[in-house]
């Protein structure tokens, strides 16, 4: 079986890319994958490094204003279909699995040119614009919410790694906490903005340090590589700050409590693992970080703040409630678990399977 996965950009579509891909080789024997990213993501290392080939195709991203690249994308679009329908070709794809992002949509067309079955996987609550027209004429549409509003879905869930599927915080607890350098008795307050970092977030945070660490709190900070070389000179003791983390396990083992953006694998991710979250969604864009959070706020399982209610005595106020009531905490954890399927990797990758096997086509 051969298996094209297109997607990147973000660690939001190539993780749930890489735990399909790794699913598929685990139930099923002789399958061919190929990832399908651009040049300028972070799919250029992700991907290999995980142990699977990546191929490459220009990116078309769609310009929000009137300008020249919008009177040249359909021309970019169309050599970004051609170079994709030449990998499909020459890789004899037997289907495509999309993830969103500016791969997808050529990879989607070249499908359909091509008479290859599409899979689509939206992580997202709102869906982006790659996966709403692939989910036109997509064999099957998958969704991590049941809210998210594209035809005839069927909610598989995140797909994720058996690194953090699988994770027990508590049992890891220890030998997480000494890779950094922690207190194993220690209250672990994580905070990341994702993987490009989020600058409200670290000013925020910066500005509580020295009163959480003060209160017992240690920090471990992933401020995103473009950000890194900005913590402010004499932090206090307790405060550690990293650029990339490529082991959230690890991180989410560690902690007691993170406080994030609402990206759609930060969300399922930490409820999976049963990590008490402050959710501080994206202010702009289309919504959809609050709403990938709705659900599981509405189950107990986390916090949400607004971005411009984000302040360093905001983080105080909210870390230091939190850390002291642990029932509370622990309260917030089971819900978090309750809420997201674990299995969600191998939910996917047998609607992929039933796919090829069942012989369909596009709709």
């Amino acid at each position: 079986m051969r298996v094209i996965l297109a997607g990147g950009g973000t660690t939001g579509h190539i993780s749930p890319m890489l735990a399909t891909a790794q699913e598929l080789t685990a139930i099923k024997d002789n399958v061919d994958i190929v990832c399908v990213g651009t040049p300028k993501g972070l799919e250029t290392t992700l991907v290999p490094d995980a142990g699977f080939e990546l191929v490459t195709i220009d990116p078309v991203p769609l310009p929000r204003r009137i300008t020249w690249a919008l009177v040249t994308m359909p021309l970019r679009l169309m050599k970004a279909i051609n170079q994709a329908r030449k990998i499909l070709r020459r890789r004899g794809a037997d289907v495509v699995v999309g993830f969103g992002g500016y791969a997808c949509l050529p990879v989607y067309i070249a499908a359909r040119w091509l008479k290859i079955p599409v899979v689509v996987h939206e992580a997202n609550a709102v869906p982006g614009l790659a996966n709403r027209i692939g989910a036109r004429f997509a064999s099957r549409v998958c969704v991590t919410f049941p809210s998210t509003a594209l035809p005839n879905h069927q909610v598989t869930g995140m797909p994720m790694s058996k690194k953090i599927s699988q994770l027990d915080r508590h049992l890891g607890r220890v030998s997480a906490r000494k890779q950094w350098g922690l207190d194993p008795q220690d209250f672990v307050l994580l905070v990341s903005g994702g993987s490009q970092g989020a600058m409200s977030l670290n000013k925020a945070l910066w500005g509580a340090s020295r009163q959480l660490c003060d209160q017992g709190v240690s920090i471990l900070h992933i401020t995103g590589k473009a950000n890194v070389g900005l913590v402010p000179p004499s932090m206090p003791e307790g405060y550690q700050a990293l650029a990339y983390v490529s082991s959230m396990d690890q991180a989410y083992a560690a902690a007691d409590l993170m406080v994030g953006r609402a990206g759609a694998a930060t969300v399922c991710e930490t409820a999976t693992v049963g990590l008490p979250t402050i959710f501080v969604p994206l202010p702009h864009g289309n919504g959809e970080q609050e709403k990938n959070a709705h659900d599981l706020v509405e189950a107990g399982g986390g916090i949400i703040v607004k971005d411009c209610e984000l302040t360093s005595e905001t983080m105080v106020e909210l870390v230091t409630n939190l850390m002291n009531d642990p029932q509370g905490l622990t309260a917030m954890s089971q819900a978090g678990r309750a809420v997201v399927p674990r299995d969600s990797a191998q939910l996917l990758a047998q609607q992929v399977i039933s796919v090829v096997e069942e012989g369909q086509t596009w709709h």
